[in-house]
């Protein structure tokens, strides 16, 4: 059960650090290649739509699209390009819509009416060739939305920041809990050498009384043996006087 339950965690973690990595990595993706004219991803761009100006057939704010870059001259009537737009109030931004009808425009220079299917209404300005940014190929719904709450400071905490803490804090336990567990192995292992010399002090103690307790018994018997030895010389001294 333990092992299970040893698995079950380690997955988990694992699972955590691939999500906090993964949180970083698709955030730095999203500031260093969406929305940039001038980065591709594997031969697309990438654009957040932030209108609902093409939401009545093809896609919605905060679907994010894929781009790629044609040259403008086979594009046609129906094909959805993204490009810088001319227009007075959304200068310079990039807009995706779809080609009503192929023109020129003052100047004789070829170009392209757009508008947006869900107004039905074309832009204020033709778009040129040299504003034509790529031709759209594909979306993947709501997930501009998230990349643009990961751009945000909620967005951080939730999704990178507070993975990496949960690691970092189970990381830190789990050092403390190792910490904690050499520390009362030393202190078992000092107790058992403290109590091993308690131990050999003890015999050694008994060792020295039974060693005093021999000596007692060495010098009371060795007593005995001396008086009798003095009362035979002096026995044999006065026989010799009687013979004389």
């Amino acid at each position: 059960m333990k092992k299970v339950f040893n698995i079950i965690k380690t997955t988990i973690v694992w699972l955590i650090v691939l999500l906090a990595v993964s949180m970083m990595i698709f955030t730095v993706i999203s500031v260093t290649t969406f929305n940039r004219n001038d980065r591709d991803l594997f031969g697309f761009k990438m654009y957040i739509v932030n209108s609902d100006s093409m939401a009545a057939t093809d896609f919605n704010a905060g679907s994010l699209i894929l781009v790629k870059e044609v040259d403008p001259s086979t594009l046609g009537e129906g094909d959805i390009i993204t490009f810088m737009s001319q227009d007075t109030d959304s200068f310079g931004e990039t807009i995706t819509h779809k080609i009503r009808k192929v023109t020129t425009d003052a100047e004789g220079n070829p170009g392209f009416i757009t508008y947006g299917t869900t107004t039905d209404t074309d832009d204020e300005t033709i778009v040129t060739y040299p504003y034509v940014l790529g031709q759209y190929q594909s979306h993947i719904p709501g997930l501009g939305t998230f990349f643009n709450f990961l751009k945000t400071t909620p967005g951080y905490f939730v999704c990178i920041f507070t993975p990496f803490m949960l690691i970092i804090l189970y990381e830190g336990l789990k050092f403390f809990n190792l910490f904690r567990r050499y520390k009362k192995e030393q202190m078992d292992e000092m107790q058992a050498e403290k109590d091993k010399i308690e131990a050999e002090k003890a015999e050694n103690a008994k060792m020295l009384e039974e060693l005093r307790a021999l000596k007692a018994q060495l010098e009371g018997g060795q007593a005995p043996a001396t008086v009798a030895a003095a009362e035979e010389t002096a026995t044999d001294t006065a026989s010799g006087a009687e013979t004389e």
